[in-house]
């Protein structure tokens, strides 16, 4: 099997995509950047959003966003609700911007393949793993109970999103690899 990302012999990162692998990638950091995009109120005070301050206090409704977006304190909602008004606005924008700029890239994409520079490669590892939790929340993959594709039947409906899932991983894997390969 190719590999997605490799090391290049100077040393950079490498990605290889077919155009249709490209256009879906793109769309799910599309989607990615969307979802995680910061939500303030139009009433926010505006000192507070210029210093990063939010006004979301409580986790997110969607269990996707509160995986991405866990409470600091489990057991102690006053202090997990003052830590995500201060913590959680910079975290949404800093997961759109990596999940943007892994996108960008997919635009300089020449006869099949992108070299990255550093900050692109981290860019992708930490848009891919979003990607990742989303899927497997939305999955509800779990260790315990490992979903085989072969096991699914052609009409079950999570058979495409557990073949992107799948596949997620995978691209993570060798960025991985990448990243920790030699020079």
């Amino acid at each position: 099997m190719r590999h997605a990302f490799r090391r290049t012999r100077r040393g950079e990162v490498e990605l290889t995509l077919r155009p249709e692998e490209a256009s879906v990638l793109a769309d799910l950091l599309d989607q990615l950047a969307d979802l995680v995009a910061p939500e303030e109120p139009p009433d926010a005070d505006p000192l507070n959003a210029l210093v990063g301050i939010g006004t979301q206090t409580r986790p997110p409704d969607d269990p996707a966003l509160a995986r991405l977006f866990p409470s600091a304190y489990p057991d102690d909602d006053a202090a997990a609700g003052e830590f995500r008004r201060y913590t959680e606005p910079d975290l949404r924008t800093r997961k759109r911007e990596h999940a943007l700029a892994a996108r960008a890239t997919l635009e300089r994409v020449e006869r099949g393949s992108v070299r990255l520079t550093p900050d692109e490669a981290t860019a992708w590892l930490l848009a891919l793993n979003d990607l990742r939790l989303v899927y497997g929340i939305r999955l509800e993959v779990s260790d315990d109970e490992p979903v085989d594709l072969e096991d699914l039947e052609e009409d079950d409906p999570r058979l495409l999103p557990m073949a992107l899932y799948q596949w997620l991983t995978y691209l993570q894997a060798t960025l991985v690899e990448a990243l920790g390969g030699p020079a």
